[in-house]
């Protein structure tokens, strides 16, 4: 009796002093049809994602531009604090920028090219090993047939015909001859089968240069026109967003080099202390293979892994560099990333995810590793923009729902475990008495609001009581 005391009690506080709706308060709505403005924004939406499709020949080299001069822009407000006019600045940072890509590249053309001497031997170390294991198996295959018992050949049948009868009967195959026909070797040929491969990507590099030039020389003025475009009504939402966009942009860009620099460093010294062969030249690939979201580092750990085991007449070297790929990659994942940039990109575990795939679905490979600036780029504008809210929802990593929210769709939902967990979550910074005044009491607002609009009904209301029980 007590507590359908209880349960009555609280059905008073949702459906009122007589567990009845007031009489008028009920309210059957039409059905609404789509509105005009879902339906274009959906079209918008879907216009957009196809510009994105098949203008990437042009957009890819335009977005790569802009985020590089993300990077380098620190750099070169930097060098103006000293005094120097803008176009030396950017000059110099873009001249500082390919010099460091020449070093990297310099130091792997020499590393690969002292490994390139002993690659008869290594080639010989494989070689022995895949005999190894071939023999093993052959081995092992062979223990197991004596095991079950081989089975005895099947007798031919004398009235089956053989392949010399069918031979016999058909007569000798007429043979097909065959013309081989030397490929072009023109000195043009060979030249357009060399370049092709090389040309695509060095046009794309020196356009993404030019442009990147131009947008660290034109900085200023192109954020005034932006705003001019899309925020002269209203400058300082427009100047905030800005701001936002700039400043976690450029702290995930540096924490993102700061951390797959460490990690080259350390995969160098760890295969220096393994005694793979050019180490150095693995750990700046470990260290740009790094920027490739999620697999990365298990591209990266292949070669060395191969090298290991082609150096190593046995198998230890192959597992020991194995082991510190496994090693260093979830410290850095799971306990250094989080703690510099984890909560700085502002956005969701899963939307980082969801992200990657669709960006890679729309640019490929360059895709998958603009994904997180991109996405990042979205959320702000989500955060800034009343329109774009849906951004910062789906993508954020803030709380979709308040307390009171997630506390009155769990009553509703009937799952008094997620109460409780989130209770005891709020119970970690306040008391007990502010998470009934500010949390419970409010929700219960929150049911009485729906029961006067008729959308609780009596079993319903006796559901969430016992719920909140």
């Amino acid at each position: 009796m007590n507590e359908l005391d209880d349960v009555a009690g609280y059905q008073n506080v949702i459906t009122g002093e007589h567990g009845e709706a007031e009489p008028g308060a009920v309210q059957v709505n039409a059905a609404s049809s789509p509105e005009l403005k879902s339906l274009l924004g959906v079209a918008v939406g879907t216009l957009s994602i196809a510009a994105l499709y098949f203008g990437k020949d042009v957009l890819v080299p335009i977005t790569l531009a802009v985020m590089l001069s993300f990077v380098l822009s620190p750099i070169v407000a930097m060098l103006q604090r000293l005094r120097l006019w803008r176009a030396p600045a950017v000059i110099l940072t873009v001249l500082a920028a390919l010099g460091a890509l020449g070093l990297v590249g310099t130091l792997i053309g020499s590393q690969a090219a002292a490994l390139s001497a002993n690659a008869p031997q290594y080639a010989r170390t494989i070689e022995a090993k895949v005999q190894g294991v071939q023999g093993f198996a052959v081995t092992k295959i062979a223990a197991l047939t004596k095991q079950l018992g081989s089975s005895k050949p099947a007798t031919p049948n004398a009235a089956t015909p053989t392949v010399a009868d069918t031979r016999a009967a058909t007569g000798a195959q007429r043979a097909v001859p065959v013309e081989i026909v030397g490929a072009d070797t023109s000195p043009l040929s060979i030249a357009r089968t060399v370049l092709s491969p090389i040309l695509g990507p060095l046009e794309t590099t020196i356009l993404v240069l030019i442009v990147a030039i131009f947008v660290l020389m034109q900085q200023e003025d192109l954020r005034d026109r932006f705003i001019r475009v899309f925020g002269s009504s209203d400058l300082h939402r427009t100047t905030r967003a800005l701001d936002d966009a700039a400043a976690r942009l450029s702290k995930y860009f540096l924490s993102q080099l700061a951390v797959n620099t460490s990690f080259g460093v350390i995969i160098w010294l760890g295969l220096w202390f393994i005694g793979v062969p050019s180490p150095a030249m693995w750990g700046v690939m470990a260290g740009l293979l790094r920027f490739v979201p999620y697999i990365g580092s298990f591209l990266a750990a292949v070669a060395p892994a191969a090298l290991a085991a082609a150096v190593d007449p046995g198998w230890t070297m192959a597992i020991e560099v194995v082991v510190l790929f496994a090693v260093v990659e979830p410290i850095l994942g799971y306990v250094v990333e989080p703690l510099l940039y984890g909560h700085s990109t502002g956005l969701s575990p899963v939307s980082v995810i969801v992200s990657a795939i669709f960006w890679t679905w729309l640019w490929g490979p360059i895709g998958l590793i603009m994904s997180t600036p991109l996405t990042l780029c979205l959320v702000v504008l989500g955060r800034h923009v009343k329109s774009l809210e849906f951004f910062d929802v789906l993508l954020g990593d803030r709380p979709a729902l308040t307390a009171v929210e997630s506390f009155y769709q769990r009553i509703l939902a009937g799952n008094p475990d997620e109460a409780i967990a989130q209770a005891e979550t709020l119970l970690t910074n306040r008391t007990l008495t502010a998470y009934y005044d500010d949390v419970v009491l409010e929700g219960l607002k929150l049911a009485t609001e729906d029961s006067a609009r008729g959308t609780i009904d009596r079993p319903r209301a006796v559901a969430m009581t016992r719920t909140m029980l």
